[in-house]
C-alpha cells in the first residue's frame, strides 16, 4: 500500500467517476442520471470492485444485463429502486440486497421514484468476462487490458 492510499474514508467523499459510462451511444446517455464513486480502486483492490452509486429519479444502474463470469451484489442504502430482472420486478428498500451469480438472471436497478437511490455495488473482476443485454442490441467483452469492447449482437463494433 502506498503512502497515498487511504486507510479509511467517508464513502460519499470519494470522487465520482469522470466518465459516466463506458457504453457507446445511444446507450451512454441513458446513464446520465447515475453517479458512481469507485471505492475499491481507492484502496488498491484488484480482485473485486466496489462502487457507491447514486441514481437520480428516472435513473438506471445499467442496461438490463448478465455477466458470463462475474458475480455481482447490490446493497441498498437509501431510496426504493425497482430491481428489474428477466424473471420480473421487485421493489427494494434500504437494508435489502440482491446477488447475481455469473450466467444467472439479467438485472438492472431503475429509480421510478421522486427521490435519489443510493446503493453499494460489488463485483469481481474475472478476466475474460462477457456481458449480454437481452433488451438491447449490444454485447460486451472484457479485454486483457481491463476495458470493455462493445459490439452489436451481430458482432459489428460500435
Amino acid at each position: 500500500m502506498s503512502q497515498q492510499t487511504p486507510i479509511a474514508i467517508v464513502a460519499a467523499s470519494a470522487a465520482p467517476r469522470t466518465k459516466q459510462s463506458n457504453y457507446p451511444e445511444p446507450f451512454r446517455s441513458r446513464m446520465g442520471k447515475r453517479e458512481k464513486r469507485p471505492l475499491g480502486d481507492l484502496f488498491g483492490l484488484k480482485n473485486f470492485g466496489v462502487n457507491l452509486t447514486r441514481l437520480a429519479p428516472g435513473g438506471e444502474s445499467a442496461l438490463l444485463h448478465r455477466h458470463s463470469k462475474q458475480d455481482e451484489l447490490v446493497f441498498i442504502l437509501e431510496g426504493t429502486p425497482t430491481l428489474v430482472t428477466d424473471r420480473g420486478e421487485v421493489q427494494l428498500t434500504p437494508g435489502m440486497c440482491a446477488g447475481f451469480p455469473a450466467a444467472g438472471l439479467a438485472h438492472q436497478l431503475v429509480n421510478r421514484t421522486g427521490e435519489d437511490v443510493v446503493y453499494l455495488e460489488i463485483g469481481d473482476r474475472t478476466p475474460g468476462d462477457e456481458a449480454t443485454y437481452p433488451a438491447d442490441d449490444i454485447g460486451a467483452k472484457l479485454g486483457p487490458d481491463g476495458k470493455w469492447a462493445f459490439t452489436r449482437k451481430d458482432g459489428m463494433p460500435y
